[in-house]
């Protein structure tokens, strides 16, 4: 049935009484091309066997869904890679083929628009910290403290045995906010030293490490011991948000260490790189310039 560009499907069918057995299909009356009524069963022959209770289409096509439920311990990964393995040895009639579905599809669409969210997530900060600091180069060091975080991400998962699942790629999503703050509070007092004390720029980054290690620190402790009781399961449905807590906690843990020593070295490393890039491009627009005033 359409009505105004919308179409309803109409199933016309006998009571559930007048359906109860075979015999009632059997003694319906149809008519015939000739006008007479005659009993169904002088056209069609009925026989008994195994089939489906219901019949289901997609676009036309008749399918069938073949359901499992997954046991403790397995990873829907594992399970998948195992169908596969074994579908390839099954020979299907001709016509018929074999579709995944379910979480699995799910899985595999989670998969891309996590990898859509990490490269808006690192654009977006990338773009307010060089807002805020108006220079390139300091917002791609702080970044270098996002790899940093999954260095304890990974030794996390396999230790306690999560799997990767909705709830951990969400964790690392928030995560790739959270590791750069530290990097952030670094970066931004070694700026701070050399242009408000003067300070070279060893001297500056030494005195930064030195006076903005206790607040750093406390900062990771704080949020990891917040989401402790959250990774541990404690709480009613907390169990589905243990993944996410644990993540959070293993690359925050892992990333505060190593940014105190990683990110000081890239900034020495990348400011001499700088200035050494000056240097030399100085020295080549000056050597223009004169060949220039030399054939005026």
């Amino acid at each position: 049935f359409r009505e105004g560009g919308d179409e309803f499907d109409i199933n016309v069918r006998f009571r559930a009484e007048d359906r109860l057995h075979v015999q009632d299909i059997e003694n319906i009356s149809v008519r015939s091309a000739d006008g007479q009524v005659i009993p169904i069963s002088s056209l069609i022959s009925s026989t008994y066997g195994r089939g489906p209770t219901q019949i289901q289409r997609i676009d036309g096509q008749r399918v069938t869904y073949i359901t499992a439920n997954l046991e403790d311990g397995v990873a829907l990964g594992d399970a998948i890679q195992l169908i596969q393995s074994n579908l390839t040895s099954l020979t299907l009639p001709e016509g018929f083929t074999l579709t995944m579905g379910g979480q699995y599809v799910e899985q595999i669409k989670a998969q891309k628009d996590f990898t859509m969210a990490i490269i808006m997530a690192l654009v977006l900060i990338y773009m307010v910290m060089a807002a805020q600091f108006e220079r390139f180069l300091d917002p791609l060091i702080v970044m270098f403290s996002v790899p940093l975080a999954i260095v304890g991400v990974v030794p996390t998962l396999i230790l306690t045995g999560t799997t990767i699942n909705m709830q951990s790629l969400m964790g690392l999503i928030m995560l790739v906010g959270i590791v750069v703050n530290n990097a952030i509070v670094l970066v931004d007092y070694i700026n701070l030293l050399r242009r408000e004390e003067g300070m070279d720029i060893r001297e500056a980054v030494i005195e930064a490490g030195k006076l903005r290690l206790r607040p750093i620190l406390m900062t990771s402790t704080t949020t990891v011991l917040g989401l402790l009781p959250l990774a541990i399961g404690i709480g009613a449905g907390a169990e589905m948000q243990a993944a996410l807590a644990r993540v959070v906690i293993g690359g925050l843990a892992a990333s505060t260490l190593i940014t105190l020593v990683f990110i000081p070295v890239v900034y020495l490393t990348a400011n001499n790189l700088r200035s050494r890039a000056v240097v030399i491009l100085d020295r080549v627009r000056n050597r223009v310039s004169r060949r220039i005033i030399r054939t005026t």
